[in-house]
């Protein structure tokens, strides 16, 4: 009995040791983008778009499994395996597309910064440079495991969003009846949003950096069943934290038929009809959530880039050692810091239009993913599964025929 005990323990600890990436990039995908995402679906549909989570979890869970996977077996980054594959022409505009979009997404993140710290009545011009530097530092003069440990902090706070929810009193049997029975007008709004909502649940900058934190963190297979729960735990996290804004937003916002642009607007609003705690509580799950993503997004795109074009890539690594990799993080941050503080920057549109780019450059990153988990000569016996194929290409062409539905609809308008 003491021996199971012990046993117990033990794996507990290994468990504990692992944790991390599949909990922390689940996190990050809730970030400043993507409350604002869900925070004006709900506003504009209610409850009707809730049932995107239910397939996007699905789909989230198998991706990240991929990612873990690759990394593990192959010892080598989505972006290494990208180049190598698939050649330099191919990786160039894939990650020109790429960078666009997390440019855009650095900015959002800044921006739910400084939505979230004017409400507490701190000027932008105070709060973004203080964040920015506070986040660059710990990226630059930290190491991974004291970043780990900060950012699984981070992931907890999320969870404060379950309780401005509540506090919206919201009809749970509406909410039901909605995933069932969804009621919605098929049009490019509608479109636009569902490609939104998918693109910021499901993130291309996700996979480079799950696969990424695998390898920094050096797992091995003997430890791929405690990888797994760690990744499932993480898209359970994730869809929770995202149900509970759309919940929050949609019981408050859309039954006083308020329409808002950004996630501050949802907290201001929430205010008169939840309270001062739920709107405050609100806010500081923006801060929190946009301080997070400030600092994981740059440093999935330095990731990424530096490894498909072959520079030296690391947070346990100085400034010498991975010179490439540290200017490129520091540059995103300065030029999504930098927009924020230009007097009436389009930050909606940048929000908005950064997620939708997520979604239609999502097919691509999917294909050469599963193309490269199903090659014999990279992966071994660790192929892919059938199972895993049809979800993995189901979701390429769910997302490739929404993505010209919404090309067409605007042709003919």
């Amino acid at each position: 009995m003491f021996k199971n005990k012990k046993s117990f323990f033990q794996r507990l600890g290994l468990f504990a040791a692992i944790l991390g990436p599949g909990i922390i990039t689940g996190s990050v995908d809730n970030d400043a983008g993507g409350i604002t995402t869900y925070s004006v679906a709900a506003a504009m549909y209610g409850y009707n778009l809730i049932w995107t989570l239910i397939p996007s979890f699905m789909v989230l869970v198998v991706i990240q499994e991929m990612n873990a996977r690759m990394g593990i077996v192959t010892g080598k980054g989505l972006a290494d395996l990208i180049r190598e594959n698939a050649g330099a022409k191919i990786t160039f505009f894939i990650f020109v597309g790429l960078l666009i979009a997390d440019i855009g997404n650095t900015t959002t993140e800044f921006a739910g910064v400084a939505g979230s710290m004017e409400i507490f009545g701190v000027s932008k011009y105070i709060s973004v440079p203080i964040v920015g530097f506070l986040v660059w530092f710990l990226v630059v003069k930290g190491t991974y495991k004291i970043a780990e440990r900060i950012f699984l902090l981070f992931s907890v706070s999320l969870l404060m969003y379950v309780i401005s929810a509540i506090m919206g009193k919201p009809q749970w049997s509406e909410i039901g009846q909605s995933i069932i029975h969804p009621k919605l007008d098929i049009n490019t709004k509608s479109i636009s949003m569902i490609i939104g909502l998918v693109g910021t649940t499901i993130a291309p900058w996700m996979q480079f950096y799950m696969q990424s934190s695998v390898i920094e963190k050096g797992l091995k297979m003997k430890q791929y069943k405690y990888t797994l729960i760690d990744i499932v735990v993480g898209c359970v996290v994730t869809v929770v934290v995202a149900f509970f804004i759309m919940v929050a937003c949609a019981s408050t916002l859309n039954v006083n038929g308020i329409e808002i642009n950004e996630a501050k607007d949802a907290a201001l609003a929430l205010k008169p009809l939840a309270g001062a705690f739920a709107s405050q509580v609100f806010a500081f799950g923006l801060f929190v959530a946009s301080v997070f993503s400030a600092t994981i997004l740059p440093l999935a795109c330095a990731f990424y880039v530096s490894e498909a074009f072959g520079f030296e890539a690391g947070i346990d690594k100085k400034w010498d050692e991975a010179k490439e990799f540290y200017t490129l993080y520091t540059g995103i941050l300065v030029i999504g810091a930098a927009i924020i503080l230009i007097p009436n920057a389009p930050l909606i549109l940048i929000s908005l239009w950064s997620q939708v780019l997520n979604g239609m450059l999502l097919p691509v990153v999917l294909v050469c993913m599963i193309l490269l988990v199903n090659n014999k000569k990279i992966m071994g016996e660790y192929v892919n599964k059938p199972a895993n194929n049809i979800i993995g290409w189901g979701a390429v062409i769910v997302l490739v025929t929404l993505s010209m539905v919404l090309l067409l609809l605007r042709l003919f308008q």
